[in-house]
């Protein structure tokens, strides 16, 4: 089982959102601290303002922002968003399935049980478990200003 890149950048977007909560975001800030395309990033953060998980402010002051607390956002119901276009196996695309075991095969129930345990487990986990007390991950998404070179110790030497 692999995520989508949709799915990852959705998580990496709504991680950099709750860390930089108190100010509103620019994507293209998310695509580079990110480590992401633009266009990727622009796409997933459409979705998600769409979905009413982000809220989107258009304009030179504009950027994003959470549309609610952490603590509401299930990661569950995230990858939901992003995964279920993309069928687990032929078997689950009724149009394009050409599997001949499609009616004997008694693995799709057994697949079908983990992808459901897969997803319970997800939505017991809220975008907060992810961001609150991580430091590690608050230094690597901070958008604070940053102190150009010219100001730093290692410039002015």
């Amino acid at each position: 089982m692999r995520l989508t890149i949709r799915t990852n950048l959705a998580a990496r977007v709504l991680m950099y959102c709750a860390v930089n909560a108190s100010e509103l975001v620019r994507t293209s800030d998310i695509a580079r601290d990110c480590n992401a395309s633009l266009n990727h990033v622009a796409r997933v953060v459409q979705q998600l303002q769409a979905e009413g998980f982000i809220e989107t402010l258009r304009g030179r002051a504009g950027g994003l922002r959470l549309a609610k607390p952490a603590d509401r956002i299930s990661i569950g119901a995230v990858f939901r968003l992003f995964e279920t276009d993309i069928p687990f196996a032929e078997c689950f695309d009724p149009d394009n399935n050409t599997c001949p075991l499609t009616g004997v095969c008694r693995l799709r129930n057994y697949v079908i049980r983990a992808l459901e345990a897969f997803y319970h487990e997800l939505d017991m986990v809220t975008l907060d478990d992810l961001v609150r007390g991580n430091c590690g991950l608050v230094d690597l998404l901070s958008a604070g200003p940053q102190i150009p070179e010219s100001c730093s110790r290692a410039g002015r030497a």
